[in-house]
């Protein structure tokens, strides 16, 4: 057998591996969910027990989900097939025609009980049909399913009676809206998010069912968004009054209150081939990439002066962007911005529910959110590049790690402390283990193909052939090279999937965390592959497992690693063949000249990889913040700058302060506490774009080092320092002249030295 087949091999062994380790965690939450909580709609992990709306202490906002129908039951249906648990899907379908009731008098959200009761009935509904069709079960099957649906449309409806025709934000199931039993209907605004995000059920079910009222509805409420945007920049406004369309809040994102607007815009072209609703979300998608997208960060900005940011941290929810825009085909974009998530993920194992512009914790929550995973799954089907499956792992790793417990998966409560919360959204089971299945999976091991379909933003399956059920509207649309067609893995990337590497390499330590690997040979387990002539060995590197597949011995037997580290074969996580190494992080230092330190006080520094390269030149600080004008900018000139970290990129800080006369930067931490001896260097990357304009110096040191030199500085007003490789530093005390501000030490080095400043 050759050592390519092996390799092969090991691959699709792993990919094995992988899926069965996701339907088994899949099976530890739906089971739970059957055993401990049904037919409640939610369970409670930490408790072991189901939610039912009212018997537990009211969670706000979060409880409008809940509406006494089994919730869990009806928004995982589809992902039992998608998962190849036919005979559990079957046994679920006939539960839920049985035990799920639609007229219970609760007041539930719009939004929720479409996306994922609406969509999971729908969704449930296909595969239904889909199986019986192909003779194989199901065959009792009556289309019940969309029957409950229709119900389900038919009291969802009465939302929609405003002047506006956009909808109220909450109904109750059985007495609608105005009737004085209801309990609601008082609300004066609704999300962006809550009225554009109908569309797919909605049409889906008209088209289904033959009632053209849904579709209707629901494409009224996108017309008056569309027609509400700012006509300057094309934005929309996060929160609108339901009755006269003013805005409510004006502050525009792709995250949390605005993002499936833009996500059903897209799809619903796809799915109903109607080009208005692809035009319209082509305007908004220039608009978001000329005002909101900061590569890697989107950032909210005002819809009337999109030129401003209007806060300094990002939600969760927009990690699901990346994605969106997968489907449109502009991935040098979604690769950068999935990456920045990627790297926050390294750093708080989560995502936090928001986190700020510096990656730090905003809000600490993490209720087991799919989006992250959603972006991966698109990422790596339009790419083709294993990175993607090293990411999924990551996100399997974590979940088992992090958020597993013995009835369930519990969301993280709080990021930084790890500490629990009792709650399991359903959307963990309808969408998490869809994408997580889906990334592991060939499509010729699928059930059925899923390019056929369409997810919704619950990760429900529609058939794109629904745009054929009726002619779409003409609209005549500017072309471009992706108006019409979602990325060509053979167009886009020929043969060549490293080329989502170049882009990520630009982010790679973009939070501070991570450094070269170097495999621990006592950590590592080892296993005979496949009785072949290799072993697979399994390294706990600093932060993934890095697995190498080496020669066995004569009788199939594992050598040691010290024995077999000679092997030339390696595989990096899951399907890279080849790995390229990490480049290592050259340590530099900051070294205080002038008396009286006088080359005693050396401060261990990280590099730039932009800017003057200080392994072949040498350069010799209370600190700027360098996002704004430099206000100093005259006393700087011929200086060294100090610049707190934060705010904005190390790049552009790094032109205000070179614009402004500074002749090299020395960079420090601002969260407390970090040194150099405890966290691993960095290098530090710039802002996406090229970096050849900046030339000056640039060190980075932590907060710990950083102190012991702004110290120096209020100690002695002016401090003379020395920037450049460790291996190069004074070790005799040199000849310092401080009317020339020149020094000579030993070994011959000599030159010039440069006082600090920083923005008084």
């Amino acid at each position: 057998m050759s050592v390519r087949n092996d390799l092969v091999m090991l691959i699709l062994y792993i990919y094995f591996c992988y899926r069965d380790q996701i339907v088994e965690m899949f099976d530890h939450a739906y089971g739970s969910y059957m055993k401990y909580a049904y037919p409640a709609d939610e369970l409670m992990p930490l408790s072991c027990r189901g939610r039912v709306r009212g018997l537990e202490p009211n969670r706000g906002d979060i409880d409008d989900s809940l509406g006494k129908f089994s919730l869990t039951l009806v928004d995982t249906l589809d992902t039992l097939v998608v998962l190849n648990k036919l005979d559990e899907f079957e046994d679920a379908v006939r539960r839920t025609l049985r035990d799920v009731r639609l007229d219970n008098d609760v007041v539930v959200s719009v939004f929720e009980t479409n996306i994922r009761v609406l969509g999971g009935l729908l969704g449930a509904h296909v595969m239904a049909d889909m199986l019986r069709q192909r003779g194989e079960r199901m065959q009792w099957y009556r289309d019940e399913l969309l029957h409950m649906a229709k119900e389900l449309g038919h009291r969802l409806l009465p939302a929609f009676n405003t002047t506006s025709g956009l909808p109220y934000p909450r109904v109750n199931l059985r007495y609608g809206v105005l009737n004085p039993l209801s309990r609601t209907g008082t609300e004066s605004d609704t999300c962006t998010a809550c009225a554009g995000t109908m569309i797919l059920e909605f049409a889906a079910l008209s088209r289904l069912s033959g009632e053209a009222v849904f579709e209707e509805h629901a494409r009224k409420a996108l017309d008056v968004l569309w027609e509400k945007r700012q006509r300057g920049s094309d934005l929309v406004g996060t929160v609108i009054n339901i009755h006269n369309g003013d805005w409510v809040r004006r502050d525009s994102g792709v995250g949390a209150g605005i993002d499936s607007y833009y996500e059903y815009l897209m799809k619903a072209y796809i799915l109903l081939g109607d080009n208005v609703y692809l035009e319209r979300f082509n305007t908004h998608y220039n608009a978001i990439m000329k005002y909101i997208s900061q590569p890697p960060l989107l950032l909210n900005v005002h819809m009337h002066n999109p030129t401003v940011s209007v806060r300094s941290w990002m939600d969760s929810l927009l990690a699901f962007f990346p994605g969106l825009q997968v489907l449109r085909g502009d991935l040098k974009p979604a690769i950068e911005t999935h990456e920045m998530l990627y790297q926050v993920t390294k750093q708080h194992k989560f995502l936090p529910e928001a986190f700020t512009t510096e990656f730090r914790v905003h809000w600490g929550q993490h209720p087991l959110r799919p989006e992250f995973a959603e972006s991966t799954y698109y990422l790596y089907k339009a790419t083709g590049d294993p990175y993607y499956l090293r990411v999924g792992q990551s996100i399997v790793e974590k979940l088992n790690a992090h958020a597993r417990v013995p009835c369930g998966f519990a969301a993280v409560q709080d990021v930084r402390t790890g500490t629990h919360e009792d709650r399991m959204d359903s959307f963990f089971l309808a969408e998490m283990f869809k994408y997580l299945y889906l990334l592991f999976s060939e499509k010729n091991q699928l059930h059925f193909d899923i390019d056929e379909y369409i997810f919704t933003t619950e990760a429900h399956l529609l058939p794109v052939s629904l745009s054929t059920s009726q002619p779409p509207s003409p609209t005549a649309v500017e072309e471009d090279l992706f108006t019409y067609s979602c990325p060509s893995t053979q167009t886009l990337f020929p043969n060549n999937p490293s080329f989502a590497k170049t882009i990520r390499d630009s982010y790679k330590y973009l939070t501070g965390v991570g450094r070269a690997f170097h495999a621990s040979p006592d950590r590592c387990v080892c296993v005979c592959v496949f009785m072949s002539f290799y072993c697979l060995y399994c390294l706990a590197g600093q932060h993934d497992p890095v697995y190498l597949m080496l020669l066995c011995n004569s009788f199939h037997q594992c050598l040691s690693f010290n024995e077999a580290h000679e092997g030339v074969y390696r595989v990096k996580l899951v399907a890279e063949v080849t790995q390229t190494p990490e480049e290592e992080v050259v340590p530099l230092i900051v070294q205080l000249i002038s008396p009286p330190y006088l080359g005693r006080t050396v401060l261990t520094a990280g590099p730039a990889k932009f800017g003057m390269d200080l392994i072949k030149q040498e350069h010799g600080t209370s600190p700027y913040t360098a996002c704004g004008p430099i206000e100093n900018a005259q006393e700087l000139s011929g200086h060294i700058a100090l610049a707190l970290r934060g705010d904005c990129m190390f790049a552009a800080k790094a032109r205000r302060l070179q614009e402004a006369g500074a002749i090299g930067v020395i960079f420090i931490d601002h969260r407390e506490g970090s040194n150099s001896a405890e966290t691993p260097l960095f290098q530090m990357v710039g802002d996406g774009g090229s970096t050849a304009d900046i030339t000056i110096p640039l060190v980075f040191l932590f907060s710990q080092e950083g102190a012991l030199l702004t110290s120096a500085l209020e100690d002695h007003n002016n401090v003379d320092v020395l920037m450049l490789p460790k291996e190069r530093q004074l070790v005799e005390q040199p000849l310092y002249n401080s009317a020339s501000k020149s020094f000579k030490g030993g070994g011959g080095v000599e030159g010039l030295l440069y006082p600090i400043l920083g923005i008084p």
